[in-house]
């Protein structure tokens, strides 16, 4: 906040300023050497792929996934087979056949749940219908 040092900092020092003139700059990028591989390539990396198993459902997905991977009806079937059928379809049975990870196999058991469709008796639908609505005055 001090005049003078403001002063200082726009001042122009007219040395400071002949000597800059003075200065040049060229820069140049050091030229490009290739090597020759004689003719060897870099491995690229191939992920390795699986068919599904999808049975009569197999119109409805994709062929082919990634090892670890499993596609949208792959998971619901074997979602509902673990539902219906838990000690047949346990999760490392299902691990091994879908080439995927116990703690990730685990962890979709746990969390995801598909619904299930409940129908209801004719009684109850009975029930239902002979309650008396309330009329609105």
């Amino acid at each position: 906040d001090s005049p003078e040092i403001k002063e200082e900092v726009f001042r122009k020092d007219d040395r400071f300023l002949t000597l800059l003139k003075d200065i040049y700059v060229e820069s140049r990028d050091p030229p490009v050497q290739v090597k020759d591989g004689g003719g060897e390539h870099l491995p690229c990396k191939q992920e390795e792929k699986r068919l599904t198993k999808l049975g009569h459902l197999e119109a409805l997905d994709v062929k082919k996934v990634p090892k670890g991977k499993i596609s949208i009806v792959e998971a619901l079937t074997f979602l509902n087979n673990h539902k219906l059928q838990p000690q047949i379809w346990t999760a490392e049975k299902i691990a091994a056949e879908y080439s995927l990870e116990l703690k990730e196999v685990n962890s979709l058991l746990e969390f995801f749940i598909p619904f299930t469709v409940q129908e209801f008796p004719k009684e109850t639908k009975k029930a239902i219908k002979g309650h008396k609505p309330k009329k609105l005055t």
